[in-house]
Parts: structure tokens; sequence; C-alpha cells
């Protein structure tokens, strides 16, 4: 299987929620910089990257809004919250 956008088909840990997995990810894209505040967070995007539907990224995203690490805004997207460094 080719890898989407240039990255590796990830092995799901079978023991958590698929949605619980790619929120983690993400969360560590955006700590580490790789995702910057102007990123947006495309459901299409990441479907086709992580090889799920996009209703298992709508989950994750909504996750991740909860938790504070993305804004929606509505008519342009998600996109990594502007977080405060410690």
């Amino acid at each position: 299987m080719v890898p989407a956008y240039g990255r590796r088909m990830v092995e799901w840990d079978p023991h958590r929620y698929i949605w619980e997995q790619i929120a983690q990810i993400i969360a560590e894209r955006i700590e580490s910089g790789e995702y910057g505040p102007h990123y947006q967070l495309s459901e299409t995007r990441l479907a086709g990257e992580f090889g799920v539907a996009r209703m298992t990224i709508r989950r994750a995203l909504r996750h991740l809004r909860e938790n504070g690490f993305i804004v929606t805004l509505p008519g342009k997207g998600s996109f990594p919250a502007r977080r405060g460094r410690d």
C-alpha cells in the first residue's frame, strides 16, 4: 500500500479507538510545530492520509477542539489554536 502524502500508514492499536489515536497524532504535530497556526486541517486530506472515513476525522477534530488544540472558524475550516508556551 502506498502511503498518502508521503507518510507511512499507521498501525492502529486495537485496544483504542482509531479517532483517539488520530487525535493524539494531530496533537503531537501541533505541539511540535509541524502544524503551524495557519495550517488548515482538511478532513478530506486527513482522511486520505490516515485511510479512514471523514466521520472518524470529524470525531478526532471534535475531541481536539473540545480540548483546546484547534479552533474551527465557520466557513473557513479548522486550524491549530494559538497556545501559550510554558
